[in-house]
């Protein structure tokens, strides 16, 4: 049995308890911690590791920085922006150029269904030490590569300010100047010849479930019977755990396997 591990965007920033993230998720630094506990019990059988990792700037289309009130606030962290907003001008870009692109992308949102457009925390900042992996689980990463030869195979996303990119896969919205938007065929492909991959990290609601959904969609929604979700290794983020929720029950329903990290593979 060739064994995946797909850990997904497990960084400080969206840790708390030691970590205090600019975007902590409630037991997020616990999840991880099994996390890393779960690969040194497993390690000699995992045969392929891959990490995915936030990497965002400042100026973000999801960030505080890019957006301003009619009275040149920015919104507070949360903040929902929808179309009709930027067309009353209750909220608009900063920079004006950038409006008319702004709304085109709120409003492919929109049409898309799947989040609307929240502002975050400014978060996963490209270089902070909150863009760094758990530490713990960094430490059994590189445990890990040091006893195999191996390397662990880290995919970046979310440098394009135009969009948010919360899957994996693809960016929410792609940007077809940008390549990195793009579905990720590599990863797609390492995962397709995996018989059984097991699924950790942050968010449940957001990054999780989209990644998953992708893999599904692109893979087909049978390679779900080979995904096992590691249930103790995954939270929401505060106030979005109805998607976190109806991503578990639909996967479920379509044969995908729940474990938690002291029982897989036991």
């Amino acid at each position: 049995m060739r064994l995946h591990l797909l850990i997904v965007d497990a960084q400080q920033d969206f840790c708390d308890g030691p970590c205090n993230g600019a975007l902590a998720i409630p037991g997020a630094y616990a999840d991880m911690t099994r996390v890393a506990r779960m690969l040194g019990r497993l390690g000699d059988r995992i045969d392929a590791i891959h990490v995915t990792m936030d990497a965002h700037h400042t100026v973000d289309i999801a960030h505080p920085a890019w957006w301003r009130d009619a009275a040149g606030n920015a919104p507070a962290p949360f903040t929902i922006i929808t179309a009709r907003d930027i067309e009353t001008g209750a909220w608009t870009a900063r920079e004006p150029a950038c409006r008319e692109r702004s709304l085109r992308y709120v409003r492919q949102l929109e049409t898309q269904g799947n989040y609307p457009l929240c502002i975050w925390p400014p978060h996963c900042l490209i270089g902070s030490a909150g863009q760094s992996l758990h530490p713990e689980l960094f430490a059994a990463l590189t445990a890990w590569e040091t006893a195999h030869l191996g390397q662990v195979d880290f995919v970046t996303k979310g440098d394009n300010p135009w969009t948010e990119h919360y899957s994996a896969i693809r960016a929410e919205v792609a940007d077809p100047e940008d390549a990195g938007t793009l579905p990720n065929i590599d990863l797609l492909q390492a995962l397709d010849a995996a018989d059984t991959v097991a699924i950790a990290g942050e968010a449940l609601s957001h990054c999780v479930r989209s990644t998953v959904f992708d893999i599904a969609r692109a893979l087909g929604f049978d390679h779900l019977k080979r995904f096992v979700f590691l249930t103790d290794a995954s939270s929401s983020v505060p106030g979005f755990e109805a998607y976190g929720d109806a991503f578990l029950a639909e996967m479920q329903r379509r044969g995908m396997r729940m474990a938690t990290t002291d029982t897989f593979l036991l």
